[in-house]
């Protein structure tokens, strides 16, 4: 969150979706975990009902607009890569900023029925957090209803969108980058690009693998009226599972991203300077006549998030004399 408010300046309507990930991980974690601790260490909940709605609300509120930020961030990479320069220009400023006021908006009205009647927060099997009464499936068709649409519409629904997404970008970025090695084109944008896919696609599995064991289980507890179908541990270890994924998500940037590492080695040289003796430059001699028919949709992102530099560098031993055909991302069409 340092480093973008250093940057603000340069930051690209893509980066702000990160940005807005970033937000949501740190509140959490200083909001709400912290009174979690706590009541681990008095061995029961901490408070009254008046906590535990405050931890179930702020901690629904939160998972639902980490996943709509993660779902954004999948469809619309999966937008800027398959259509081109359409979507790239829409997609991009004030239409990003949009999404992540929607993203927090359309979870914190989700999550607030349950102060109106529509569920409830209550504490989890073993008492050390809250969140929602799932079992209340079986009291009255609000509590069904909610229950139902909080897993298929707020849960199944972008989780689907997340896997879908990335694995068509992951597809089209092999077809992309072996279309370059088949003719020969060393180019650092097939380096960077790879990057770039799989950071995005680490956070994306990190997060549906943490919350995927969570999501189980409170699947089957909608199916139980009381606690003892399962051992307090059941709860426990998916809990921390899920919350854990608050944590990884800083070092996948860090060690995807170089723009990232450049901008914290310019943040520790001013603070300390025999932190940073060292320095991890990050280079790019980038030109647009790598490729004829100008920039691929691919290079656009690498672009926005810093990890190009405008186009791609040829290599010496990649150029010959032969007719180069034109690349695109539908394949490779004869000239």
């Amino acid at each position: 969150m340092v480093i973008s408010y250093r940057r603000r300046k340069k930051m690209v309507g893509s980066e702000l979706l990160c940005v807005n990930l970033a937000v949501v991980d740190f509140l959490c974690c200083i909001c709400f975990y912290p009174l979690s601790i706590l009541s681990s260490f008095n061995h029961a909940w901490l408070g009254h009902h008046v906590t535990c709605v405050y931890y179930g609300l702020g901690c629904y509120i939160f998972g639902l607009c980490g996943m709509f930020t993660i779902a954004a961030i999948s469809v619309i990479r999966y937008l800027k890569t398959f259509y081109n320069l359409v979507y790239a220009v829409w997609l991009d400023g004030a239409n990003i900023r949009l999404v992540c006021c929607a993203s927090w908006l359309i979870a914190a009205v989700w999550s607030s029925f349950p102060l109106f009647g529509w569920g409830e927060y209550v504490p989890e099997p073993y008492g050390l957090s809250c969140t929602i009464a799932w079992h209340s499936y079986h009291t009255s068709f609000k509590d069904a209803f909610y229950v139902i649409c909080s897993f298929s519409c707020f849960m199944l629904v972008p989780v689907l969108l997340i896997v879908m997404s990335q694995i068509q970008i992951l597809y089209k970025v092999y077809h992309f980058t072996y279309a370059l090695s088949a003719r020969g084109i060393r180019t650092n944008l097939r380096h960077a690009e790879k990057r770039l896919s799989m950071m995005f696609f680490c956070i994306s599995l990190g997060f549906v693998t943490a919350w995927a064991p969570y999501a189980v289980v409170s699947f089957l507890f909608i199916f139980h009226k009381d606690n003892r179908y399962m051992a307090p541990g059941g709860f426990v270890f998916p809990a921390l599972f899920a919350k854990s994924s608050h944590i990884y998500n800083p070092f996948i940037y860090f060690y995807f991203n170089k723009a990232f590492r450049q901008e914290l080695h310019f943040l520790l040289r001013s603070f300390c300077p025999r932190l940073a003796r060292n320095r991890v430059g990050v280079r790019s001699a980038i030109g647009q006549e790598g490729l004829p028919g100008g920039p691929h949709p691919i290079q656009i992102q690498l672009q926005e998030l810093g990890m190009s530099g405008g186009g791609i560098r040829v290599t010496p031993s990649a150029v010959d004399h032969r007719p180069v055909q034109c690349l695109t991302w539908a394949g490779a069409h004869r000239s």
